[in-house]
């Protein structure tokens, strides 16, 4: 793989004027290069990039980058200006001009390199190398990392002072907060590499900031403490409030956790993430950034998202995963701003978090929202995978099921032989509006294999897994195969996927790999396989599934009930409730009698576990904290909402109590249900669809009987906890958990 900078792409003098011009010079060293296989297109790249935002960055710094198919790998070069190109800077022009040069399949490890260069331009003492370098070799050497910078003679620190800030004595605590004190102030620049490794052990150091105490933060500051005053002294507008000295020391500092994405993910990215943790070191506060770059992202321990005091979002596109961040004080900019003035960023988060000021109410998860944790088994991964198609295919089973519903609701359940509304339809006539709804329903549901198994695919393989995914999805239906047909599409696409993106693959051909390659070679791989080898026995097993429902009768009927109850119940919204949820959902595609009476066990037992957490904490108020009194009065609108995860706060505090009543309850409403003979065509609703159930009393009936006996089990046993002459004495112990309880 060639380097990503060499000296014939470095211009010392460059004599362009505006930044299209700068951007063509450079460009044509990079086609000389071999590097860009059509100028005219790449620079129209560029130009399209530089149109939706300028990249031009405080301190004298421009970045024209793209990312494009006419580039045959990861480039970089390099131009300094003397008279200095308007980038659309705040500070005016710049002088340092870098041109980043991406293939639309750029591999990760380049990518990489890139991302520490950004960050390496939010180092001062590195930029005044840049304008201080004479020769093209040692600048290019400098960029890439492969050797350290000259030191600088005498001669050249009297002559540019104004051009290494670094360099100054009195400057380097202000400038440079995390230099040890074995780091001189006339040292060089760290090199990209050494960049970059400090990167990577910061990251490794910030994910296991949780088990360290408060007050080990930041080890490695240890020895600059004698310093911190006049550091402080220093930069006042900087400092953050603090109450006392006392206090500061006894105080866990500010955490804010950010996510920073620019529109290629490339240069700005990877800037602002710089910008920011360099900000939060001078404010004594914590900071943990996500970077949304080309080269993926790796989750932010859900642990450090949980115990921020505040978030900001610098970004130019859609955060993804966005909703682990609600309910928590945000600041949300674009990415230039956390580049140019993160401090101001970091002073508005505090302030928001001071005023109580928050994105929103913390989001009751869906049952089937797809889990943030990570693991490294694979059945772990497996797992994820799984959920997160079925993430993605409930609101169309949602949207799909509940207008199905109400159209039988409305014409009976002869509407579905009603002719098409496109050819007759009656404005007058609700019979027409019910086959509206009804034929509106049916596409949305049509979807429902295929989504499912396109987005397993995407939790597999990434973006590239949604092509050959929803083909194998829609040939499961072709086939006859349904919901297992497309669990089976969806491993295979991403498997095959996987396969390909580990093929060694010329540089002239990754431009093209991910929009004609992989989906051409895996869609005709997934096709073969389920319509010729694996198609027919699941297409088989997919009917004797069916079968064995419609047949469901008697005891066989209530023993069913009371499992999926089990599993709704056992880990509220955790995998075994997803396993039975989707197992219910998949009866949907071919509903009958049996999957019917599935679907409203399924529901009914997911309904108990809140609805008796409310209840218990109405009737025994006394056994409950006060914050878990006041969860009471919210899970009521949960439970009957069929949100699970409505009790979740209360089997966090006493899970040996909790979770085995809930189950209890709900063992009984599943078994129940299906004894009634409860039928439900939607999928999601709570009481809202009862009107929609099959014998919808006994339904009824059925969730107050669950709800009673795990009521009444989990106040047993907070009773039997302590008895009351001994609960005031324990209350410390439990480190003030039962004071309420006590007064």
């Amino acid at each position: 793989m060639s380097e990503l900078i060499t000296a014939e792409l470095v211009d010392l003098d460059l004599s362009a004027e505006t930044k299209d011009a700068a951007a063509r010079s450079l460009a044509e060293r990079m086609a000389a290069r071999g590097r860009v296989t059509d100028l005219e297109g790449f620079l129209a790249d560029v130009a399209a990039r530089e149109a939706q935002m300028p990249t031009g960055l405080d301190g004298g710094i421009g970045i024209p980058h793209c990312r494009s198919t006419h580039v045959t790998e990861p480039t970089l070069a390099f131009g300094r200006s003397a008279s200095g190109i308007d980038f659309g800077a705040p500070d005016g022009p710049a002088d340092l001009i870098f041109l980043i040069a991406a293939p639309a399949g750029g591999d990760a490890d380049h990518l990489s390199i890139l991302s520490t260069l950004a960050r390496s331009l939010m180092d001062e003492s590195f930029t005044g190398a840049l304008r201080s370098a004479t020769e093209p070799e040692r600048t290019a050497a400098l960029i890439r990392g492969d050797e350290p910078a000259a030191e600088p003679s005498a001669q050249d620190q009297a002559q540019t002072p104004a051009q290494t800030p670094a360099q100054t004595p009195a400057q380097t605590p202000a400038q440079t907060p995390a230099q040890t004190p074995a780091q001189t102030p006339a040292q060089t620049p760290a090199p990209a590499t050494e960049a970059r490794a400090e990167t990577d052990a910061r990251a490794e150091t910030d994910a296991q900031t949780d088990a360290r105490p408060a007050k080990d933060t930041r080890p490695e500051t240890a020895p600059e403490a004698e310093e911190a005053p006049a550091a402080a002294t220093k930069a006042p507008s900087e400092a953050p409030p603090q109450a006392s000295p006392e206090a500061a020391s006894a105080a866990a500092p500010f955490r804010i956790v950010a996510i920073t994405s620019c529109p290629t993910g490339i240069a700005h990215t990877y800037m602002a993430a710089e910008s920011l943790e360099k900000a939060g070191q001078a404010a004594g506060v914590e900071v943990f950034v996500e970077t949304q770059g080309s080269a993926g992202f790796k989750r932010l321990d859900p642990q450090l998202v949980t115990d921020a005091d505040g978030v900001i979002f610098a970004h130019d596109v859609e955060v993804r995963e966005k909703e682990r961040f609600a309910g928590k004080p945000t600041v949300d900019v674009g990415v230039k701003a956390g580049i140019n003035r993160p401090a101001e960023l970091i002073a508005e988060v505090r302030q928001k978090a001071e005023r109580g000021e928050v994105s929103g109410t913390a989001r009751a998860a869906a049952p089937m929202d797809k889990d943030a944790e990570t693991g490294d088994g694979f059945a772990t991964r497996l797992r994820k995978w799984l959920m997160t198609g079925v993430s993605y295919m409930v609101p169309f089973v949602a949207a799909g099921g509940l207008l199905i519903a109400l159209a039988f609701a409305i014409g009976g359940y002869t509407i579905n032989k009603a002719p098409s509304v496109a050819e007759h339809f009656v404005w007058a006539d609700s019979t027409s509006w019910a086959a509206l709804l009804f034929q509106i329903g049916s596409v949305a549901f049509g979807f429902l294999v295929p989504v499912l198994a396109g987005f397993i695919a995407y939790g597999m393989a990434d973006r590239p897994g949604l092509v050959p995914g929803f083909v194998g999805g829609a040939i499961a239906l072709t086939i006859n195969a349904g919901f297992l047909g497309g669990l089976i599409a969806g491993l295979l696409a991403g498997a095959v996927v996987m396969a390909i993106q580990r093929v060694a693959i010329p540089p002239v051909l990754r431009g093209i790999m991910p929009v004609v390659v992989i989906p051409l070679i895996s869609s005709a791989i997934v096709g073969f396989l389920m319509f010729l080898v694996v198609g027919k026995p699941i297409a088989a097993l997919q009917k004797g599934l069916t079968d064995w429902l419609s047949a469901l009768t008697g005891a066989n009927a209530i023993i069913l009930g009371a499992l999926l109850g089990l599993m709704m119940c056992f880990d509220l919204g955790g995998p075994l409730n997803k396993v039975a949820y989707a197992f219910a959902v998949g009866g949907l595609a071919n509903p009958n009698e049996g999957s019917l009476k599935v679907m409203a066990a399924v529901m009914a037992a997911g309904m108990v576990p809140p609805l008796a957490m409310a209840l218990a904490t109405t009737v025994r108020g006394r056994l409950f904290t006060k914050a878990e009194r006041e969860n009471g009065k919210a899970a009521w609108v949960l439970g009957a909402s069929f949100i699970t995860e409505g009790a979740i706060p209360f089997a966090a505090a006493d899970p040996l109590r909790v979770i085995p009543s809930a189950m209890a309850g709900g063992a009984v409403t599943g078994a129940l249900s299906m004894m009634f003979g409860c039928t439900l065509r939607a999928p999601h609703g709570g009481i809202f669809v009862v009107p929609l159930i099959g014998q919808p009393f006994l339904y009824l009936l059925a969730i107050a009987a669950g709800t009673g006996v795990s009521a009444a089990l989990v106040i047993l046993l907070k009773g039997l906890r302590k008895a009351p002459h001994t609960r005031a004495a324990d209350s410390s112990a439990d480190g003030g958990a039962e004071v309420t309880v006590a007064a």
